[in-house]
């Protein structure tokens, strides 16, 4: 997602405050297998980053070896493939840097994966990933085959020449510790299947335990997710990081109270003048199905920033925050990391993705899933 949208303020405001200069003291209730923390740059991938660390710890959880499994290979067929559609609808499909959890498993059915070692996606001089002169100048190009009226048959040509260039050619075959493999071959060594994998939202306006197109913007493949009430997508959350498993969070963080340096996230009541939240945890307003909707319609709650869910953490009157992994370096948050309150989650959380035996059997009896 790129996070541009600027939010307005709303009657409940997420605050980021710093636990270590704050009265807000945690202990671990889980904490579970992670690779390190990357940042995605000046880029708009963090659906990929997020994604891709959530694989990393699937990989973990598999009883695999640590592994550093390249974001950009992702992204550079999420590119052609939106240009594709974008040239196909006459440019009224969404062509950004953003995206969803989907997206990086839909790539894996098609392309495969690679590893970070084989293709960085940096051709040009930068430590860090930078899509801006990239994504203007794509998004120019098919601009311009627009304008053409009639599309040439080498377009398509061009375009990946274009990203070739910026991100380098994408490898066909490779070799780790000694063995030959291709990007698919790879992602089945790695024992990635697509087909474990679920996206869950809670919304009032989509029918229950059903799977239904959410439309939001940067769904731009249009693939389903499957809805819960609140209460039991909560359930699914907790459930499986009690399991082991982690899980992929798909939310909004562009209230101005989210700030780099920060690491809480919680839920503040605007009465509280004297910002005691800033001190210690405070009591927070507890969110239902129906302010959830209503701060979703009106666009307070938006789909800005894909993040990795890793643990379950508590303060020390009991309350649980998601212990969360963040795509935007070590220098930020605690070392990478933040926490999010329930509450916080409660609202903010519009997608997760998941694997299947993450859930519980009756929520999968419910979902025809079992």
């Amino acid at each position: 997602m790129k996070k541009l949208l600027l939010i307005p303020a709303f009657i409940l405001c997420v605050l980021m405050v710093n636990a270590q200069e704050s009265g807000y003291e945690f202990e671990n209730v889980v904490d579970l297998g992670v690779s390190t923390v990357k940042s995605q740059g000046s880029t708009g991938t963090c659906w990929c980053f997020a994604t891709v660390s959530f694989l990393e710890s699937e990989l973990i959880r598999m009883g695999k070896p640590i592994t550093d499994l390249s974001e950009m290979y992702i992204v550079k067929n999420a590119y052609e493939y939106k240009a594709k559609l974008y040239i196909g609808t006459h440019g009224k499909s969404n062509f950004s840097q953003g995206g969803q959890a989907h997206d990086v498993m839909n790539e894996i059915v098609d392309h495969g994966i690679v590893p970070e070692s084989v293709y960085d996606g940096r051709e040009y001089e930068s430590e860090k990933h930078n899509h801006r002169e990239l994504s203007k100048v794509l998004t120019n190009f098919l601009d311009g085959v627009l304008e053409a009226k009639k599309p040439s048959t080498v377009w398509m040509n061009a375009f990946n020449a274009i990203q070739a260039v910026y991100l380098g050619e994408e490898p066909k075959s490779f070799d780790v510790d000694g063995k030959s493999f291709t990007p698919q071959t790879y992602a089945s060594e790695m024992g990635i299947d697509a087909n474990n994998y679920i996206e869950i939202t809670s919304y009032t306006n989509m029918p229950y335990y059903e799977a239904s197109e959410l439309i939001i913007p940067d769904n731009w493949s249009h693939d389903n997710y499957y809805n819960l009430p609140l209460d039991e997508f909560m359930e699914v959350m907790e459930y499986s990081l009690n399991k082991g498993y982690t899980f992929v969070f798909d939310g909004d963080m562009s209230d101005k109270g989210f700030t780099k340096k920060e690491g809480i996230a919680v839920v503040e009541d605007e009465k509280d003048e004297e910002k005691t939240y800033l001190q210690k945890p405070v009591k927070e307003n507890h969110i239902d199905a129906e302010f959830r909707q209503a701060q979703f319609e009106n666009f307070n709650i938006t789909d800005d920033h894909l993040m990795h869910i890793t643990g379950l953490v508590k303060d020390q009157n009991g309350v649980k925050y998601y212990k969360t992994k963040n795509s935007w370096g070590v220098k930020n948050g605690f070392e990478g990391y933040w926490n999010m309150s329930e509450e916080f989650m409660r609202l903010h959380t519009v997608a997760i993705m998941v694997h299947k035996d993450a859930v519980p059997k009756e929520i999968l009896k419910k979902l025809n899933l079992k």
